[in-house]
């Protein structure tokens, strides 16, 4: 489907995409929107009420897609659990290294809405990160780590997240498989069965 031939307001949604992702979300202003989209402003205020409701639009476009991408690399990656992880971030690196890579935009908006943390743009970024650390916790139980599943969870997001960042910053990819690497060890020790807790003390009370 082209651009001409999408709905009013996809096409809206699509080429506030383009420019927030180019220039971010403050730089952007609701003229050039409508001009990208080959619409009056009057129409693009027909389909939303103000700019901020555009920014969450678009972020909440991205939401599915996104973790819908992390999902397949991590189904298409043979090995382990660990290995899967692990994937997501040789995936990103490699995207990392195309010259318009800017980063997550979900990280990105919510530095831009630092003020504002009732802003309906960051209620979506905060949802769309918890889904993801929700479906790694899942993945985590289901490969039995157990009560440190949700722990777990929370340090490869912190993984995934530091490195979007550090990358952006040093525009050196090679963060990111480092990142992997520290995930997959972290993951490989919580694992049942891994050396790392086999090697552990046994209480006297057991």
């Amino acid at each position: 489907m082209t651009s001409s031939t999408l709905p009013t307001r996809e096409r809206i949604i699509r080429a506030a995409g383009k420019l927030f992702h180019g220039e971010g979300i403050r730089a952007v202003s609701v003229d050039a929107v409508a001009e990208k989209a080959g619409v009056t402003k009057r129409t693009l205020y027909y389909h939303f009420r103000s700019k901020d409701d555009l920014i969450a639009a678009y972020l909440d476009t991205r939401d599915q897609p996104n973790l819908a991408l992390f999902q397949r690399w991590f189904a298409e990656t043979e090995g382990d659990v660990a290995d899967k992880v692990a994937s997501l971030f040789s995936n990103l690196a490699r995207a990392a290294r195309h010259p318009e890579w800017k980063g997550c935009g979900f990280l990105r908006t919510s530095v831009e809405l630092v003020n504002l943390p009732g802003h309906p743009a960051i209620t979506i970024g905060r949802a769309h990160k918890k889904r993801v650390e929700d479906w790694l916790f899942s993945v985590f139980t289901e490969a039995g780590v157990g009560e440190n599943a949700l722990q777990l969870a929370r340090q490869v997001i912190l993984l995934l997240d530091g490195s979007f960042a550090v990358v952006l910053l040093h525009r050196d990819p090679s963060y990111m498989e480092a990142a992997a690497d520290a995930a997959s060890r972290l993951i490989r020790t919580a694992l049942p069965g891994s050396a790392a807790i086999d090697r552990l003390p046994v209480p006297d009370y057991l």
